[in-house]
């Protein structure tokens, strides 16, 4: 297939010709602007050894503030107002002497000689400070009067139009109303208008019939999908976990939240609060929880070697950083190794702010074996599911009460036990042994015994043991059995002997488990850590598992024997940790468990070692006994050699104190009852009726504080292992005071980030949809509203949109109408060559700016002008033809999924989907609010080229084929595509096209079949070869059209 030259040159020349150049717009005329022309300069060129980072800070000297910059030095001050000779500033930044000029001749700091001008005449005007602008109280500014009345349509106007006149320039001519629905449509929806409703409102002359249509495409579901991609980008959203491994994880139904957060208009305060601490508000809802992944959504580790607390440490840091710059738009990554270089932000309220996030139950690594959700997690069940789990726990409790009731009925029978002549199976004659008593009643229940007599395991050495041989362990190789695959709801007993020279850190004694970090510890396991006994069950740790910690040492240099017991409940209390025979002290490590402990491998009982975990090295163990019930307290005292079992068979019932008899009862329930023992294998069987049903509930991660899991501490150089000083949670001084009535936690900081004082919070988020609508921020810095990033250049106008952004409740719906109905907006692109060189940048804001579509807009207005976008919202992410080709290819849906919206592809953090990078989108690795804008020869190549664009270019033809005659495809697929009637120039050169296309393809139908190759959706069987021809030549046209700027680029 071939295009001929005049389309390519037309195409190119429109391409290209639409990127404009920027350059700084003239200061205004008259005094020196401290905020505009000083703060800067004295940021960029000064703040790096004079500003608030005390470590780095030369000379004692602190220009940052003016109490600093106008100090007594010693006989001399910095500066001095209205003295430029006086002030040793210029002294130093005009000295001839490289030792003595400032900033070092070495440093890429040097000050033009406009700029040593500029700072005399700052001094000699009395070097006028000011508190940096982002940092003073929002303001209610008025809307200043103008002498055009009749231009302004609502305050918004009054300020740009002020500006305009004060710099001698005339707004723009209002932009055609074709172009004006277009512009509104993309930026209200991101998705073009159809031609029936480009032509309905054109033909709508009643007043308001714009705000009739900006009304209509609020009130659209496609808002929300419109401004959910904006902060898709400031969430670091993606589909998959980053770094190498990059596994995917389940987190879109946030991503839904927010969709249908936007729609319903939430107010932007309570959107905040809810993503930031949604589950610590009072009674939350599923859906404030669900809000709080927000903070989750960082990327996480599980490559073998990484340090766990390294990369929990970093996903702490990523969530300050990220509420920073979304929320605050300021930088803090500098803080975490030092004070901030250029904003008044110490290391210290750094970490100050990091205690807020520092607070929840998480692993530093994902599960690597498993399919785990890092905790802590949220469970997300359909009705179905929520119900199936509702009957289970019934069914757990009916079952729990008949064991509670075979416990009273056993009264009668354990009366009669003890009074038989005839000895029970569980009482010894005078010949046996204790143990033996307790072999005999448990004989069908233990199920392996490990006695290591003769020869021993592999890498293990023989040693006199607790009974005869035991085994020294190498704390590399594991012991292996064939048994131990117990799940949560199994009651189980294992014991064995032990013996220690030395109180390890960390040592495994015996463990049923896939692996340590490698898979989130998933299993159960006997651990020493720092001489205490440590038993728990895990699903993925630390969040869901129970754990019990002895709170005595274990004994060195002897034979230790050691008990657990657990009854299969998943809860703390149901494991017991024996010592010698006898209950020990414990502590609550966890105790929220409520997913599986088993898995695929992994699923027997090793003792000893553990891949990448610490084994017992140099430890010894000897009579491994491991049982299918859980044994009695005097069953384990006999396993331990003692006699308290022994003995009380002996006595005379009628001899028995309460406490004894407590005993004997117990022991003959688990040991002898049959009724008990049915009961508790029905409350077994109903425990695993409710995990089954809990298995297959989705979980997506959230946060849920966990107060007191871990201190936070200053980190030396953001070191994970170098803590300093602790810290409590608190915000940055030179912001307004956190609330008094606050909770001290992340529900606190989201209510002082929203109070109506608070500088930054307000004109941030006013400028982020500033942004949305109009391209470019009134702060042109959204992610920098510090010293280091640029003022606004509509100072009152940002106040006035903050201030009455808060008075309106924050109304998100509200402010955007406000932009969107304003002459500002309006305004047509088409404007005085000489304004375009005086404001190369537009920040006077008096013209509308020809900027590029979106990735997510472009590729979605292909879809819908070709008539494939499936309109339809939420679900799991879709994988459209370009994820196969990523740099980490994916398998690519077939059917609906190709043509859902772009806000519903999948994103894979390590290989985003090509064509999206190829056009500007954010890769999401971290928090971006601003994307960068290219021109790129590759761009025209997507759109040409790439699968989705062609395909709806073929099927846009398709349609205009059947729907109009022949003379009028070129009218109509320019209006479909650009969205107005074409001048008469463009139309003759596009017939030309249509026509020579067409041609050809008549004359070569092979070429035309090779058109239709492309994308899934089939060809018409039924047309003919001259119609093949046509259809053909006009998916050239489309591809075409599709490249021009009307298309690319907002009108």
């Amino acid at each position: 297939m071939s295009l001929r030259w005049p389309a390519w040159n037309l195409f190119f020349s429109l391409f290209f010709s639409a990127f404009p150049l920027f350059a700084e717009p003239e200061t205004s005329a008259g005094g020196v602007d401290f905020e505009r022309e000083i703060r800067p300069l004295l940021a960029d060129r000064c703040f790096h050894c004079h500003g608030p980072d005390a470590e780095q800070r030369e000379g004692d000297l602190r220009l940052d503030e003016q109490e600093g910059a106008l100090a007594d030095l010693g006989g001399y001050r910095a500066i001095v107002p209205g003295d430029v000779d006086a002030s040793h500033l210029i002294e130093r930044i005009t000295a001839d002497d490289p030792d003595e000029r400032m900033p070092p001749p070495d440093s890429a700091r040097k000050l033009s000689q406009e700029e040593i001008d500029k700072l005399k005449q700052w001094i000699a005007e009395g070097a006028t400070w000011e508190a940096h602008w982002a940092f003073r109280p929002i303001t209610s500014p008025p809307p200043p009067p103008v002498k055009e009345k009749n231009w302004p349509h609502n305050p918004i106007d009054h300020f740009v139009l002020a500006r305009l006149a004060d710099e001698g320039f005339v707004p723009a001519d209002p932009v055609a109303r074709s172009g004006l629905i277009r512009r509104v449509s993309l930026d209200l929806t991101g998705l073009p208008p159809t031609r029936e409703e480009v032509e309905r409102f054109l033909a709508d002359s009643r007043p308001g019939a714009y705000q009739r249509v900006v009304d209509r495409l609020l009130d659209s579901p496609a808002f929300g999908e419109r401004v959910t991609s904006m902060w898709l980008d400031a969430a670091r959203y993606s589909d998959t976990y980053g770094y190498q491994v990059d596994r995917d994880r389940y987190v879109w139904p946030w991503r839904d939240w927010v969709i249908d957060a936007l729609n319903a208009n939430m107010a932007y305060d309570e959107f905040v609060k809810n993503q930031l601490a949604g589950d610590l508000r009072l009674n939350p809802t599923h859906a404030q929880k669900l809000a709080t992944t927000f903070n989750r959504l960082h990327p996480q580790k599980t490559e073998g070697g990484s340090v766990p607390e390294e990369f929990r440490t970093q996903y702490v840091a990523d969530r300050i950083e990220t509420v920073a710059t979304a929320v605050m738009g300021l930088t803090m990554e500098c803080c975490r190794c030092h004070d901030h270089k250029y904003d008044p932000i110490s290391q210290r309220e750094y970490y100050q702010l990091f205690a807020f996030f520092n607070n929840i139950d998480e692993a530093g690594l994902y599960s690597y074996s498993t399919q785990s959700v890092p905790t802590p997690t949220l469970l997300l069940p359909t009705d179905t599911q929520r119900k199936a789990i509702a009957s289970a726990q019934d069914r757990v409790g009916h079952a729990a009460e008949k064991v509670t009731q075979a416990d009273r009925d056993a009264e009668q029978y354990f009366t009669e036990w003890l009074l038989a002549d005839e000895t029970p199976p569980t009482k010894r004659t005078e010949e046996s042994t204790a143990e033996d008593a307790v072999a005999d009643a448990g004989l069908a229940h233990r199920v392996a015994h490990l006695d290591f007599e003769g020869d021993p395991p592999r890498a293990a050495v023989p040693v006199p043991g607790w009974s005869g041989q035991g085994v020294q362990l190498s704390g590399d190789d594991a012991i292996r059995t064939d048994v131990g695959d117990f799940r949560r709801y199994d009651p189980f007993t294992i014991a064995l002997a032990l013996r220690a020279d030395k109180h390890p850190e960390r040592a495994v004694v015996f463990h049923r488990s896939l692996g340590w970090t490698d898979a989130g510890s998933r299993g159960y396991e006997l651990l020493i850590e720092d001489g205490r006994l440590s038993m728990g069950l895990v699903h993925f740790w630390p969040g869901n598992a129970i754990r019990i910690r002895s709170e005595e040492k274990i004994p060195l240099s002897k034979w230790t024997h050691v008990t657990v017991v657990y009854d299969g409940s998943s809860r703390a209390d149901g494991l017991t940790l024996y010592v010698d025979g006898k209950p020990c002290k414990v502590e609550v490590v966890r105790d929220k468990l409520s997913k599986t402990i088993a898995g695929k491998d992994g699923d027997r009982l090793a003792l000893g070692a553990r891949g990448r975990d610490s084994g017992f090295r140099g430890g010894q163990i000897d009579e491994v006994k491991i049982f299918d019930r859980p044994l009695s307290a005097l069953e384990v005292d006999a396993l331990a050699g003692g006699k308290e079992l022994s003995e009380l068979l002996d006595r005379d019932p009628r001899e028995l104190l309460p406490g004894e008899r407590r005993a004997l009862r117990q022991h003959y329930l688990v040991s002898s009852d049959v009724k008990y023992a049915e009961a508790r294998s029905a409350l077994r069987d109903a425990r695993a009726e409710a995990a089954s049903a809990a298995e297959s509930v989705t979980e997506i991660m959230v946060m849920d504080d966990s107060p007191g899991v871990r201190e936070t501490h200053l980190l030396a150089r953001g070191a994970y292992d170098q803590p300093k000083d602790r810290v409590a949670p608190e915000t940055p001084s030179v912001f307004p005071p956190f609330p008094t009535d606050a909770p001290r936690n992340r529900l606190g900081l989201a209510r002082w980030l929203t109070h109506p004082e608070h500088p930054l919070t307000a004109r941030v988020a006013v400028n982020r949809f500033w942004q949305l609508i109009f391209g470019e921020g009134l702060v042109r810095t959204p992610e920098d509203f510090g010293t280091q990033g640029q003022p606004p250049t509509h100072p009152h106008l940002l106040d006035y949109l903050a201030s009455s952004f808060v008075q309106s409740d924050w109304d998100i719906k509200r402010l955007v109408r406000e932009m969107v109905t304003s002459a500002t907006y309006r305004q047509s692109a088409m404007v005085d060559p000489q304004l375009v060189q005086m404001d190369p940048e537009n920040r006077l804001l008096g013209r509308a700016e020809r900027r590029q579509l979106p990735a997510e807009m472009l590729r979605d207005a292909a879809l819908k002008i070709g008539g494939l976008l499936i309109d339809r919202r939420g679900g799991p992410p879709v994988k459209p033809y370009e994820v196969a080709v990523s740099f980490k290819p994916v398998k690519r849906d077939e059917g609906e999924g190709l043509y859902r919206r772009s806000v519903y592809t999948y994103w894979k953090r390590t290989g985003p989907a090509p064509a999206m990078m190829a056009l500007d989108a954010s890769k999401r690795d971290v928090c971006r609010v601003r994307r960068p804008r290219t021109q790129s020869p590759l761009q025209a190549l997507v759109l040409l080229n790439d699968p989705q664009f062609v395909e709806a270019g073929r099927k846009l033809s398709e349609r205009l084929m059947a729907d109009c005659e022949p003379d009028q495809v070129v009218t109509h697929m320019f209006k479909e595509v650009i969205g107005r009637d074409p001048s008469e120039e463009e139309y003759a050169v596009l017939k030309n096209l249509y026509q020579t296309q067409r041609d050809y393809f008549v004359n070569h139908p092979e070429e035309a079949e090779l058109t239709f190759m492309t994308g899934d959706t089939p060809l018409d069987p039924d047309l003919a070869v001259a119609e093949v021809a046509e259809v053909a030549a006009g998916s050239v046209l489309a591809s075409l059209l599709m490249n021009f700027e009307g298309f690319t680029r907002y009108p």
